[in-house]
């Protein structure tokens, strides 16, 4: 399975932020939308992530507030990127060795979409489950020896 298929299915629907927003903005919109990451753009290209994880770093690093500090200051300048033609296993074993919960989908320099833990963990969960069916349907249709 390709990350394509991944993104036909969950649609194209993106959420970014520009490096010079506020943190305050850019939480707003994560909570608003109930999305976990946003993805920095700058001059149409991507030079980062912005996820909870970053969220909550600089939270602490506030002491419990979120500063007035920029989303260029917290965001994650160097985030892992996959093309569409990524293999799904090589998709889960990025996220798995870089603790990568969102993996921003690029061809060329354009920007396709993010793909989430949660999107890939489901993709594969729905492929299992239809793999399971067929061979259950075809044990099932199995001929027995005196059919022969």
């Amino acid at each position: 399975m390709k990350v394509s298929e991944i993104l036909k299915v969950k649609g194209d629907i993106l959420y970014t932020v520009t490096p010079e927003s506020s943190l305050q903005q850019a939480i707003a919109t994560m909570a608003e939308k109930d999305i976990g990451s946003l993805v920095v753009m700058e001059f149409g290209e991507l030079v980062g992530m912005l996820t909870f994880r970053e969220v909550v770093k600089a939270i602490h690093g506030n002491q419990g507030s979120v500063g007035a500090g920029t989303v260029r200051k917290h965001m994650d300048d160097h985030p892992i990127t996959i093309t569409p033609d990524t293999d799904i296993n090589e998709v889960r074993r990025l996220m798995l060795e870089r603790h990568a919960r969102y993996v921003p989908v690029v061809d060329a320099k354009t920007l396709l979409g993010v793909i989430s833990f949660y999107d890939v963990a489901k993709a594969v969960f729905e492929a299992q489950s239809f793999e399971n069916r067929m061979l259950k349907a075809y044990i099932r249709d199995w001929p027995s020896e005196g059919d022969e």
